[in-house]
């Protein structure tokens, strides 16, 4: 054998070696970590920013003010229990985003222990206000990226736990645009850098889209597709058939964060025509279908338990869950159904004998208990204030002004 053949063969062992300690590396990386890679090392000059036509998040309004399903003094009892009265050692990204988008940026409260929503808001876009509470014990919330601010997510500790999670919560708490963002390295950002981040980031066939879709669904329109970096359209068409793809019990929280976002796109769509009437149809017969299945599962005592996609099954045979799962799938359900229109809604005596039984689970509990399971509670008084046609921040003033 010639020696330049020699040199070729050992050039491609070397090669074909490199190739696969880099398969088996990227093998062993995490979800996250796996997705930051393809991003930065994927073609670029296929995106373009997409335009953002707003300088504040549209909101959607409550349709109802239904006193049968929650009483003023009902719907305080609950907002008392759910302040955001956090730990502010190590306080968790995940709580302060729920207690955020629960309250809106503009909250305040007298009891000096609770955040006020501009304190929750800078938590979760300042990294020195996170580096106060965490130290040098987890790595920053928040990071530069390709595109602007990138949010650690995940289940790591001091990580906010679901993919778009923190932008959807800042989105849905009412922040604006220019809204700064600071992390450990740069000063100069703002919540412009992180959608843009976002969009960037986005991946059609990833597991969480729930809250990518409700936070682009808030900021995007009248626009209806866009480029993706990897030179895919996506539209609000494609975005809402991701959604009602798989089993109704796919996604976080048994399926609901995917209804909740589904009715958003339809109630947007309403105003900015961002679905096709085809697309459009088939959203509002999957929410009739929800519908139906909330009929089917609902137990005798009011709740709806976490396997309610399995209908009268679901009811005839209840499972043996950990009580907080009733109160997750009946409290989101509660906060759909509280924005929908009434073609969606159940009869109205089965919305009245959920609110009860979960009422009368979130007054018993100790402040411990609320705060063990904060985000679960949290959406019982946001879905009970949309009932009264109002936002929690919005009736605890009103309500404190007149009972001392």
């Amino acid at each position: 054998m010639t020696s330049r053949r020699r040199s070729s063969l050992t050039f491609w062992a070397v090669q074909l070696l490199l190739v696969g300690a880099l398969a088996i590396a990227y093998e062993a990386m995490g979800e996250q970590t796996r997705d930051r890679f393809r991003v930065v090392f994927s073609p670029t000059g296929a995106f373009k920013d997409v335009p953002i036509p707003r300088a504040k998040p549209l909101r959607i309004d409550p349709l109802y003010d239904d006193h049968s399903i929650v009483t003023d003094k009902q719907l305080a009892d609950v907002l008392r229990q759910v302040r955001p009265i956090l730990d502010p050692k190590e306080l968790r990204p995940n709580y302060v985003e729920h207690a955020l988008r629960t309250w809106g940026v503009d909250a305040t409260f007298a009891d000096p222990q609770a955040l006020s929503g501009e304190a929750m808001r800078d938590f979760l876009t300042h990294d020195e206000n996170f580096h106060q509470s965490w130290g040098d014990a987890v790595e920053p919330l928040l990071t530069d990226g390709p595109k602007g601010v990138v949010v650690r997510w995940g289940r790591e500790r001091g990580a906010s736990v679901h993919h778009d999670h923190l932008l959807a919560c800042l989105t849905e708490a009412g922040v604006s645009l220019t809204d700064p963002v600071s992390t450990r390295t740069s000063r100069n950002k703002t919540i412009a850098d992180m959608l843009r981040q976002a969009l960037f980031d986005f991946r059609y066939d990833e597991r969480e889209t729930e809250w990518s879709v409700a936070a682009f669904t808030l900021w995007l329109p009248p626009n209806r597709r866009w480029k993706a970096p990897d030179g895919r359209h996506l539209s609000f068409d494609m975005l809402a058939e991701r959604l009602m793809r798989g089993h109704l019990q796919k996604g976080v929280c048994a399926g609901t964060h995917r209804v909740f976002s589904l009715l958003v796109l339809l109630r947007v769509d309403d105003q900015y025509d961002i679905l096709s009437d085809e697309t459009r149809e088939r959203v509002f017969r999957h929410l009739q279908h929800v519908r139906d299945l909330l009929v089917a599962s609902q137990c005798e005592d009011g709740h709806w338990p976490y396997n309610w996609p399995d209908g009268e099954e679901a009811a005839k045979n209840p499972k043996d869950d950990p009580p907080y799962r009733a109160v997750i799938a009946t409290g989101h359900h509660l906060e759909w159904l509280a924005l929908a229109p009434k073609e969606l809604h159940p009869p109205h005596d089965r919305i009245v004998r959920a609110a009860k039984w979960v009422i009368q689970k979130t007054v018993s509990k100790s402040p411990d208990e609320i705060r063990e399971n904060y985000t679960f509670y949290s959406h019982v008084g946001a879905a009970l204030a949309l009932w009264r046609g109002t936002h929690p921040a919005e009736f605890w003033s009103r309500w404190l002004a007149t009972h001392n």
